[in-house]
């Protein structure tokens, strides 16, 4: 099912969506009008609690398409429109009021409703001069506004609301004579849209909206066909996209950031409660809450909640169970969408798509959870995916994450194919900038290593004394000789062989193991004087890794991608093995 099918298929299950021809707005102004059209009171509506006002989203009829031309909205618009003020410049606020008003007092010049006619007289007699304290402010300026009668204010019903208004709207989207071409989407015929809904919400694009689909060069026309004829779909099909799209795109519920990817996600079940819960799990995945002692708890409890259901579930996914020992229903009955968007220019890119059951997209996920697998892990043993992508950014910024890198891993994740290689670049690139090798860099590094050079064995979880590969020994000794160093001069030493020599060492080891071996040797004969046994310690761990490598070539003079990989993996596991028992080797204590 494509993106566009599936997306129109999701808007008939949304509770509280706006039903077709309108949209959800925010609003910040509501003008309560007496039946003769003169204005009863005015309303900001907007919630003041916060940092920042925030409007009140409303459903109204759905916003025309502004691009450099005046085309004014129904029944509702901003204040440049409906009232002719402006808290800018204001070039063309005439104009644009003087378009509102026409097309009202077109289109309303022969209705007989009561609120509709308030409206048309409100128009009729409102000049741009009444916009005067104390009922209107400057704060109201350029705020989008609606109508209501002063009767049913307090009752939260507006001009737009009335069943009068409705059927207008619903006639002035329905007045065309063209039966259209067969929809795309649907397979019906209706009228073809010229141009498709805007997208709001992706983070990065236009905030007053971009296209998901739009033909406006001749480049991407076909047969001379112009705009959406180039790809007919109906204009009840594209609202029931862009609706369901906005909608998830508005939530948190729904939507996840990745990188520059604005990440939606929506399960298909016969059963609601299974589709909910199959978003709530795939939520929980990326979260930042994952792995607590509270959701163990939860999976333990007898009588479980419905969140304490997703949380036993998740917990059983990262330890490995099958989805389908834990649910057969919600792996095979439960059909799951996600599609990441990015912004580009005035349109909006695909980053990725995919579409398959929830089982598939939950066996992906555990294979990716043991691909990160690392020890000692990180203080969150399942970190979100953004805390990963920030240690792929200069100085660790969110914005600095390297373009498309996001969106590529993600689709590797969901899909169970390789990783990006640009993604090991990054890491290593970052790791002999900054020299700050953490478990997320290792993390990484490994996941790459067992997916995409299948190096299963080669790139053990924990330290493994057996392993030859030239890289991660070579890491070992690298660490040992760091650990030799803290150990003789303390740790208050300015610059540490890691601070000057890491990138050079993991890339081009002839170059500087040489220096590094004798800068040890000193060192060992120093801590000798005052720390005999964790000399000897020490030494043995030398002479134990030198008798691994090679003894034809123990320093090669560079390193591929891989083993500069595996010296990184190395590197973490022999220091981190090295915190884990100072005290023996601080008391001299030795293994003989």
């Amino acid at each position: 099912m494509s993106i566009l099918a599936s997306l129109a298929r999701a808007y008939d299950r949304l509770p509280d969506v706006a039903p077709f021809g309108f949209s959800a707005e925010k609003i910040g102004v509501v003008i309560g009008l007496n039946d003769d059209g003169t204005v009863a009171s005015v309303s900001d509506v907007r919630d003041l609690e916060g940092k920042r006002p925030t409007p009140r989203v409303m459903h109204v009829p759905q916003p025309v398409r502004r691009t450099a031309g005046i085309a004014s909205n129904f029944l509702w618009d901003k204040t440049s429109y409906a009232l002719g003020v402006t808290a800018g410049a204001g070039k063309r606020v005439a104009e644009e009021h003087a378009a509102f008003v026409k097309r009202h007092l077109t289109m309303l010049k022969d209705i007989d409703d009561v609120g509709l006619v308030a409206l048309r007289r409100f128009l009729e007699s409102w000049t741009p001069h009444r916009f005067v304290p104390p009922l209107f402010a400057e704060a109201m300026k350029d705020q989008n506004v609606v109508f209501a009668l002063e009767s049913e204010r307090r009752l939260n019903v507006y001009v737009h609301d009335r069943p009068a208004s409705k059927v207008l709207w619903a006639t002035l989207g329905s007045a065309s004579d063209d039966e259209g071409n067969a929809c795309l989407i649907t397979g019906e015929r209706g009228p073809t849209v010229r141009l498709h809904p805007a997208i709001k919400g992706v983070w990065g694009a236009q905030t007053a909206g971009a296209s998901l689909v739009s033909f406006n060069l001749d480049a991407f026309t076909s047969y001379g066909h112009e705009q959406g004829d180039n790809a007919p779909i109906s204009q009840a099909a594209a609202f029931k996209y862009a609706a369901a799209l906005n909608t998830y795109l508005a939530g948190r519920k729904n939507r996840l950031q990745i990188g520059d990817a604005s990440t939606i996600f929506w399960a298909d079940a016969s059963n609601a409660d299974l589709a909910q819960t199959a978003e709530s799990i795939f939520a929980g995945m990326w979260s930042s809450e994952q792995g607590t002692e509270e959701e163990q708890q939860l999976s333990r409890a007898a009588d479980v909640t419905a969140a304490g259901k997703v949380a036993a579930i998740l917990q059983r996914i990262r330890t490995g169970t099958p989805l389908e020992d834990l649910d057969p229903g919600l792996a095979e009955g439960v059909r799951f969408h996600v599609l990441g968007l990015a912004p580009n220019a005035a349109r909006l890119s695909v980053r990725f798509w995919l579409e398959d059951t929830f089982g598939s997209l939950a066996a992906n996920y555990q294979r990716f959870a043991a691909d990160m697998q690392i020890e000692p892990p990180p203080r969150n043993p399942y970190p979100p995916l953004w805390m990963y992508l920030v240690e792929t950014a200069v100085l660790r910024k969110r914005e600095n994450v390297p373009s498309n890198l996001a969106g590529e891993w993600m689709r590797a994740i969901l899909t169970g194919t390789k990783y990006p290689l640009t993604l090991l670049s990054t890491v290593l690139m970052r790791l002999r900038a900054d020299k700050n090798v953490n478990p997320l860099r290792v993390a990484m590094l490994r996941a790459l290593l067992v997916r995409n050079f299948h190096m299963d064995k080669e790139a053990p979880m924990s330290l493994d004394p057996e392993n030859r590969e030239k890289g991660y020994l070579l890491g070992r000794l690298f660490a040992t000789y760091e650990w030799v160093q803290t150990a003789a001069l303390g740790r208050g030493v300015n610059a540490t062989i890691k601070d000057k020599y890491f990138g050079a060492a993991s890339a081009q080891p002839r170059t500087v193991f040489s220096t590094l071996g004798r800068g040890a040797a000193t060192h060992l004969s120093k801590l000798g004087k005052s720390r005999p046994g964790q000399k000897v310690n020490l030494d043995r761990t030398i002479a134990e890794i030198m008798e691994a490598i090679a003894p034809d070539d123990p320093f090669p003079a560079f390193l591929n991608a891989s083993q500069q990989a595996l010296f990184g993996l190395g590197y973490y596991h022999q220091r981190s093995d090295f915190f884990r028992k100072p005290e023996a080797l601080d008391q001299g204590e030795t293994d003989q």
